[in-house]
């Protein structure tokens, strides 16, 4: 086999990618070869390009993420390749979300300035949960008295979500404000849709054990999804205060009716 011929390495890194069931670096790829046999650099993106050209209409693709190379199954896949796993997946409340994308677009975020926008006290199995997942990580601390935690995203977050960079994240204009109603805190721990679940996991590794190559979830549409649950929740809050403010005007007036038959008598 000849290396320094861009088609043929194509194959040995499909291999490789393959065999690790994670990203690899170029320079971890790199790293596998031997000194005498490994292709320059430029070499090996060519033998990138030309794998991500062959992935064209197969159900993988090779995408790079912030860790580096992986290959996956694409994300229309998903509602398929997700029920190969029987075991009951985590689901993830409104509350771990937002808290999320707050630390995810306002990065470094201390946990009380979170509570600021979001209007309630944020949970402590939340942060815990997200540094479990290697989604978050404690990056300095806040010069003022008590010195809070400053929080950020990790790279396990950006691969997790497909991103290469936090570049890639949406425009936050194009999303609604996350700052939500104060009637909505009872709901602060409602379940997300099954559907956000289904794709939020596929990418998920139980216990840190390697898997088969997956597709990752889109932060796009994970946030859409979100912001289409809280109108939800708001549209269904509308509904029963309208509820609530006719069975007042009931109450109002028998009341009335009541003080009617008093006077006649």
């Amino acid at each position: 086999m000849t290396l320094s011929d861009p088609h043929q390495l194509a194959t040995v890194l499909e291999g490789l990618l393959l065999a690790s069931g994670k990203p690899m670096s170029l320079e971890r790829l790199c790293e596998l070869f031997e000194e005498a046999e490994r292709p320059d650099i430029g070499v090996f993106r060519d033998a990138l390009s030309i794998l991500a050209r062959s992935c064209e209409g197969r159900a993988f693709e090779l995408k790079e993420v912030a860790s580096g190379y992986r290959l996956q199954v694409r994300e229309r896949f998903a509602p398929w390749v997700g029920r190969l796993w029987e075991e009951r997946p985590q689901r993830y409340s409104r509350a771990l979300l937002e808290t999320l994308a707050l630390i995810a677009y306002r990065q470094p975020i201390t946990r009380g300035e979170i509570e600021d926008v979001r209007g309630v006290a944020v949970n402590s199995n939340i942060t815990k949960t997200l540094l479990e997942r290697e989604w978050i990580r404690v990056v300095g601390y806040r010069d003022v008295p008590g010195r809070p935690a400053m929080f950020a995203t990790t790279k396990g977050f950006l691969d997790h979500f497909n991103l290469k960079s936090l570049d890639e994240l949406p425009p936050l204009a194009a999303l609604r404000e996350l700052e939500p109603e104060p009637e909505l805190a009872l709901d602060d721990d409602a379940e997300v849709p099954a559907g956000l679940q289904a794709r939020a996991d596929l990418a998920l590794q139980e216990d840190g054990e390697a898997a088969e190559p997956r597709e990752e979830t889109s932060f796009r549409s994970l946030l859409a999804e979100l912001d289409d649950m809280e109108q939800g929740l708001k549209t269904d809050f509308d509904d029963l205060r309208l509820a609530d403010d006719a069975d007042d005007e009931q109450d109002e007036a028998h009341v009335v009716d009541q003080d009617a038959d008093e006077s006649l008598h």
